[in-house]
């Protein structure tokens, strides 16, 4: 057990706001957190009344704190989430799922601006942002549905510059065709203006304006825009027919419910955006220490740090320093943030959706690892492992008829497939339908990286492939000295259908079939599915880029400019290919060791 004097320590502790860090023996960070008053705070862990058994024993393993000190509660806060995201203390709470949010960008630096869907940093582009939408198909169906209202375009600039008719985004009345001046300028500014209202929330304005626009066109005689302007207004209303609910408010909320059972957490957040839900999303945190106040400060502050805050934040119970935090994010933001936990009304309701969901998410993920915990048992059980496997590995090869293999790792833990540690291999070098070959490769690269600790051990290692793809598995491990991996092929039966699955392991001449039923079989042929999902996603993109590519692409030192240079004069790929080496040395940046390199290539085999 660590030996930490406390009492010299808090005797000279200050009393200024500051951050405090619990250091175990072996220099990890245990614990990252603030407090106003340093030494106030840290009496309560070494000093009166019995801690919690989790806080008891993060003090067991304490063997040094470190403070610092800050001029402001607000820079305690700011540098508390810094050094929680760098360290990741395991007995924080932790946001794990920390991905971007998508968005709905409008260009304005463009004669027609674009509307399109964006994922990322939203600084330095010229243009205007809406959401964050909850998820991808959200923000898509969004999308879609202003394509039809207001006809915006959706194509990249450079694809709008370069055309000279209208695409099929015309053809099927999602897009005005500015491209070729089909509409006016002033025309398709007032549609991204009408867009951009529907997105503020500002319908109900928006329907009086083309009410009257529509009654303008028909009494000149314009029936075919006033017709357009009726399908606006229809359409409009259906949007705020499904969302009567939160028709009270044009604010931007977020309603935040936590749910805790069994030592386990879930936060749902319902997204309010100009008065419509948007929809809601689940974070399980994990939390180390945290009782449930503690827990969804926790969460507020990493959640709402990493990314841009509502006007509003409605919280399912109170916490301590919501002020702190209020004030921390209205500096942040450069607008007020207000955070409410005692609301009334619709903003209520949302709030008891956001719990609802909390709470079905939390069943559904506590019912989910069960069934894989029981999975993994019966997998334990029957390949006989020592213990219940924590990691499994599973590998797959995916090519057609040769070409541009590609080989997939997928991984899987007690809570489901870790899909940031998953990886794709494209094979080269190889003889073409080489499974063994390719199998070899992707091992061999992938258990190279693990000997040298830049990636966990697995328990077990799956091969979808029989006794030739799992003999090259063991001799890759055996080469590299790697022992206490169990090694498994999957085979499919006679038909290849589910259920008729033979693993082979190794010493071991029969193959081992598990019955159809088996909760073992179920879990490894949804690791093994998985894998050659990957696989294939990963060959079809290999396999298109090739066959998009030019050739002229692959030649050293050719660059965009030259290449085009060739193309312009010889009349495109088929004129390069049969000019000859003085030919191509004639085109301006084209040197006479560049012109051999282009000819090689183009006739390399021939």
């Amino acid at each position: 057990m660590p030996d930490f004097d406390s009492k010299p320590f808090l005797a000279n502790v200050s009393q200024r706001p500051g951050v405090y860090r619990m250091i175990a023996a072996d220099g990890e960070v245990l614990y990252v957190g603030k407090a106003r008053n340093l030494k106030n705070r840290l009496t309560t862990y070494f000093v009166g009344k019995a801690q919690t058994a989790k806080t008891m024993a993060m003090v067991a393993q304490i063997s040094n704190v470190e403070v610092t000190v800050t001029a402001s509660e607000t820079e305690a806060l700011l540098l508390e989430y810094n050094l929680i995201k760098r360290h990741k203390p395991r007995y924080n709470v932790a946001l794990r799922d920390d991905k971007s949010f998508p968005y709905l960008y409008i260009s304005t630096d463009h004669d027609y601006p674009r509307i399109s869907f964006y994922r990322g940093s939203r600084s330095r582009m010229p243009g205007k942002f809406f959401g964050p939408y909850p998820n991808a198909k959200a923000t898509r169906e969004t999308l879609l549905l202003l394509q039809k209202l207001f006809l915006l375009r959706p194509c990249s600039d450079s694809f709008f510059a370069n055309r000279s008719r209208p695409c099929l985004q015309h053809q099927i009345k999602r897009c005005s065709g500015p491209c070729v001046e089909l509409i006016a300028k002033d025309a398709y500014a007032q549609d991204v203006s009408d867009a951009m209202k529907v997105l503020e929330g500002r319908g109900a304005e928006l329907l009086d304006d083309l009410a009257q626009r529509m009654e303008q066109a028909a009494q000149q005689l314009e029936f075919e825009r006033a017709a357009r302007l009726r399908d606006q207004i229809h359409g409009i209303k259906a949007i705020h027919s499904v969302q009567a609910v939160t028709r009270n408010t044009s604010n931007d909320i977020d309603a935040v419910a936590l749910v805790s059972n069994a030592g386990e957490h879930c936060v749902s957040i319902v997204f309010v955006r100009g008065g419509r839900n948007l929809g809601s999303n689940n974070f399980f945190p994990r939390a180390g220490l945290a009782e449930a106040g503690e827990l969804l400060s926790g969460f507020l502050v990493q959640y709402y740090m990493g990314r841009e805050a509502p006007d509003e934040i409605v919280i399912s119970e109170p916490i301590e320093d919501a002020d702190l935090l209020e004030a921390t994010l209205t500096e942040r933001m450069g607008k007020t943030v207000k955070i409410r936990s005692s609301v009334r009304g619709v903003r209520a309701r949302w709030l008891e959706m956001a719990h609802t969901n909390a709470d079905i998410g939390l069943r559904m993920r506590q019912a989910t690892e069960a069934t894989t915990a029981e999975q993994l048992q019966g997998v334990a059980t029957a390949l006989s492992l020592p213990s219940i496997p924590a990691r499994i590995e599973c590998f797959d090869i995916s090519h057609t008829m040769g070409e541009r293999a590609v080989a997939s790792c997928v991984v899987f833990g007690p809570e489901g497939p870790i899909k940031a540690d998953y990886r794709r291999f494209n094979i080269d070098g190889i003889e073409p339908g080489d499974d063994y070959g390719a199998m070899r490769q992707a091992l061999t690269r992938r258990y190279a990286r693990i000997k040298k600790g830049e990636v966990p051990m697995p328990d077990l290692l799956l091969i979808d492939g029989g006794p030739g793809q799992l003999a090259q598995a063991i001799d890759v491990l055996q080469e590299l000295e790697i022992t206490g991996v169990t090694i498994a092929g999957v085979a499919k039966g006679a038909d290849r259908k589910p259920g008729q699955e033979r693993l082979f392991l190794a010493h071991q001449d029969l193959p081992t079939i598990l019955p159809p039923d088996s909760s073992a079989l179920h879990l490894i042929q949804r690791i093994r599915d998985e894998a050659h999902r990957f696989a294939i996603a990963g060959h079809r993109h290999r396999r298109a880029k090739a066959r998009t590519q030019s050739v002229l692409e692959t030649v050293p030192g050719l660059g965009p400019r030259k290449r085009r240079e060739l193309l312009r004069q010889f009349g495109g790929l088929q004129g390069v290919t049969r000019a000859g080496i003085e030919d191509l040395e004639k085109v301006h940046g084209i040197s006479r060791k560049l012109a051999e390199s282009i000819y090689e290539t183009l006739h390399a085999g021939g």
